[in-house]
């Protein structure tokens, strides 16, 4: 049987890009450039993980961006978005899986991208010490999401603008209002980005950076496993 979450976005595949686009402004295609241009810069290694990737935007500005890689698999739960990445631009390989108990041996990629699914695992502390452990040595494990608000900003945007607008146009344009309302709580449970950033150091990550998107609306969060001496 199917959980909740998964027949969600199983429902909401079909309109799931175009809705990403419109409701950020575009902004999120902006946001994944920036991530890319980031992992080059600091010479991101050659076998990708798009985890929690769902249609595999992120691994195509990744080959864009930072080159093909030697290796590269696009990770989801959901079928249906998994479906809907045939005929994009990249040669990742899509597979099924839970980022929970992932189906790779250890240090199997150098770089796994997790754009806007981390909020969506049953709990952030098994996600990055999965992530970690699929992680080879000095890999970067870049994280791009939105976070609980803490600012004055992002409360009023969270709490204020966005359950108005984003479950009204979810609705007309997927059907699925309910989807939308799951995402605007998703956030509100989700961690606040320094607390999340302090777990991630306590499983085993350094923080490289973290990174506002327009005004913290979304951040990204830049994450190294330590090399071995």
């Amino acid at each position: 049987m199917l959980s909740p979450v998964r027949k969600m976005f199983d429902e909401i595949s079909k309109s799931y890009d175009f809705l990403n686009h419109t409701l950020s402004c575009f902004q999120d295609i902006l946001w994944r450039k920036a991530c890319c241009r980031e992992l080059k810069k600091r010479g991101a290694g050659k076998r990708l993980l798009d985890l929690c990737g769902g249609t595999g935007d992120f691994a195509v500005e990744f080959e864009r961006i930072v080159g093909k890689p030697s290796v590269a698999i696009l990770g989801d739960f959901s079928f249906g978005m998994l479906e809907h990445s045939c005929g994009k631009k990249t040669s990742a390989k899509p597979v099924q899986l839970d980022a929970m108990q992932m189906p790779f041996c250890e240090n199997s990629f150098d770089v796994i991208l997790n754009g806007f699914g981390m909020r969506n695992l049953p709990n952030a502390a098994g996600g990055l010490e999965e992530s970690h452990r699929v992680l080879s040595a000095g890999g970067y494990l870049m994280v791009l999401d939105f976070f609980s608000p803490r600012n004055f900003f992002n409360r009023f945007f969270y709490k204020c603008l966005a359950p108005l607008f984003i479950p009204l146009l979810g609705s007309i344009f997927s059907g699925k209002r309910s989807a939308y309302e799951y995402l605007i709580n998703s956030v509100l449970r989700f961690l606040p980005v320094s607390d999340f950033a302090n777990l991630a150091k306590e499983k085993g990550f350094r923080v490289i950076s973290i990174k506002p998107c327009f005004f913290g609306i979304a951040y990204r969060v830049l994450l190294q496993k330590g090399k071995t001496t």
